[in-house]
């Protein structure tokens, strides 16, 4: 899905992030890890690190399997 063409909201962001199993994602200089389980995290907390202030999914953000990408740390994409 190309996000430029039709971009992501807060509501879609998250319904992506529920349907994978971890997400990795960069707060500033700090590469963040967490496992999605169906109790954890919580939505508020996954928005956080995922929907940007323009209340839309953060860019880049990258689909890997069941691992979802967010932000750029080139360490992340050797990661994965």
């Amino acid at each position: 899905m190309n996000a430029k063409k039709k971009p992501i909201d807060a509501d879609g962001a998250l319904k992506l992030a529920r349907r994978v199993k971890k997400i990795v994602a960069t707060k500033g200089k700090k590469l963040i890890e967490i496992e999605i389980t169906p109790d954890t995290p919580s939505d508020d907390e996954i928005r956080l690190l995922i929907v940007g202030p323009s209340g839309k999914l953060r860019a880049p953000t990258l689909r890997v399997g069941n691992t979802l990408l967010v932000g750029f740390d080139e360490s992340m994409y050797k990661l994965n």
